[in-house]
């Protein structure tokens, strides 16, 4: 019941930065530039109002997505020489990190939010930088394919429909929902985080094996004390590298472009099908931009089935709206037709 008295920390109590770093990818995308960061007092400097450590207000959201992020990690922080190898591998490469912002920009926001309604730890949202550098066709040697990088029968199995027209994976609502049911159920079954994502990375089935065999030696059974693959032994000292680096930047040399704390997109559902190139049109954006937001669609018309959820520019949707209410024209310029009995695909040709 006594009054509770608050005092700057002294520079010595104070926690040491955390640091940070990945791999490769591919394409391009939007952004600006992220707030300064106060370096600390050198450490036998006086404590002074000047040096005193800033009181976040945590009532108010903050305007940058990165300080979102900040504010929401919570997995144990993991300290090896793989991490600071990794940290180093992103540090010597700028502009690959930068591209990977660029690109993240645009879904960021709406997994921020996912992972937060389901109480996930907000490094989760960083997990697209490990898997696809946040590129949402990237494809892998395992046919893993869109930011979240499932294979297809792991899509499948999570409600991703894949097929000639659409492909689930790629999609960027679906995919996140489907990663996030994924990792929810890994966490429930190995308990802990760490196991968890090493399961997304090499599978539940092998993670599941390699702790039986521990347990059969009497060994621990926590992440480090497993024996796995290389690709699988990297995956958290990647994710922790990412993390130190986004939570400050500065440390290493970089600097991130800001990702403002607002929606960059807006979904719009269909019922028709339309052409690629219209609905680009009718939005008055570019084909290029609707297709980054929109890249579970594989061909040249989106095909409705009932209907289909269309993501745009939070300032280009009702754009979009108004202008299907008023065209008037055919939507499509291309035609499905399927076979009949007897028919050749040379006789419909003609």
């Amino acid at each position: 019941g006594d009054p509770l008295t608050l005092k700057p920390a002294s520079p010595d109590s104070m926690p040491a930065a955390p640091r940070a770093s990945v791999r490769d990818a591919i394409e391009r995308a939007v952004i600006s530039a992220e707030s300064p960061v106060v370096p600390a007092p050198a450490a036998n400097s006086p404590p002074d109002a000047a040096s005193a450590p800033a009181i976040m207000d945590l009532t108010k959201a903050p305007t940058s997505l990165w300080q979102r992020i900040r504010n929401g990690f919570g997995l144990p922080d993991m300290t090896s020489p793989l991490v600071t190898e990794q940290e180093h591998w992103f540090a010597k490469r700028p502009d690959y990190l930068s591209r990977t912002v660029e690109r993240s920009s645009r879904y960021l926001y709406y997994i921020v939010e996912q992972v937060e309604k389901r109480g996930m730890p907000s490094e989760i949202a960083l997990l697209p930088i490990i898997e696809s550098a946040y590129n949402p066709v990237a494809y892998s040697r395992a046919h893993a394919s869109g930011i979240w990088q499932f294979i297809p029968s792991t899509g499948k199995l999570y409600g991703l429909q894949q097929n000639f027209w659409y492909d689930g994976r790629r999609d960027v609502m679906a995919a996140t929902n489907a990663a996030l049911d994924y990792l929810q159920k890994l966490y429930e079954q190995f308990g802990s985080w760490d196991l968890a994502l090493a399961s997304y990375n090499w599978g539940e089935g092998a993670v599941a094996r390699a702790i039986t065999k521990n347990m059969a030696k009497g060994l621990a059974t926590d992440y480090r004390s497993l024996r796995m693959p290389n690709e699988t032994r990297y995956y958290m000292p990647k994710l922790q590298a990412v993390k130190n680096i986004i939570a400050n930047p500065a440390q290493y040399g970089i600097e991130l472009a800001e990702v403002p704390n607002q929606p960059y997109f807006v979904a719009v559902t269909t019922t028709r099908h339309i052409d690629v190139k219209l609905a680009a049109k009718l939005a008055d954006m570019p084909v290029d931009e609707f297709l980054s937001l929109n890249p579970g669609n594989s061909r040249p018309v989106i095909k409705a089935d009932g209907e289909r959820v269309l993501l745009f520019p939070a300032d280009k949707a009702d754009t979009f709206r108004s202008n299907m209410e008023n065209h008037d024209a055919p939507l499509v310029s291309w035609q499905a037709y399927k076979l009949k009995p007897g028919e050749t695909v040379e006789r419909i040709a003609v």
